[in-house]
């Protein structure tokens, strides 16, 4: 059995939405420099719509991987939709991560929530605290 599913692998070799959005709503960068997987996402909001997504990633195939697919799960949805994304789910859409790879799907989970929140303060919209717990540590590769 191949380590890396074909949805992975897509992912990785043409990755969807990478960029930088210069007028962004909201940008959130989260990652660890020990395992040296870092995440940026940005988002443009119009009406409670992430209307458009992009992402820059320093990292390993599965976090790029993981970037790509999250960013195609939130483009064109609702904060409300994108804030319920989960790891898990981004992991289930990419056909499975190795266990070991597991910490990039978390990332691209809270890269969105920390671009979700930066939205939030940059238009003093309130927000639930516990939507946004902080960053966890990841492990090393």
């Amino acid at each position: 059995m191949a380590l890396y599913s074909e949805k992975v692998m897509d992912h990785f070799t043409n990755p969807r939405n990478v960029g930088k959005l210069d007028d962004a709503d909201g940008i959130g960068e989260v990652g660890n420099a020990r395992c040296g997987d870092i995440m940026k996402i940005y988002i443009k909001v119009n009406d409670g719509i992430i209307t458009d997504v992009k992402f820059n990633t320093f990292g390993c195939g599965s976090a790029i991987a993981s970037s790509s697919m999250a960013t195609e799960m939130i483009k064109g949805k609702p904060i409300s939709e994108a804030l319920t994304l989960t790891n898990k789910a981004v992991a289930e859409a990419l056909d499975g991560l190795p266990a070991h790879k597991m910490h990039c799907s978390v990332l691209a989970e809270e890269a969105i929530r920390a671009a979700i929140k930066d939205y939030y303060d940059k238009n003093g919209i309130s927000y639930d605290p516990a939507d946004f717990p902080e960053p966890s540590e990841h492990e090393e590769h």
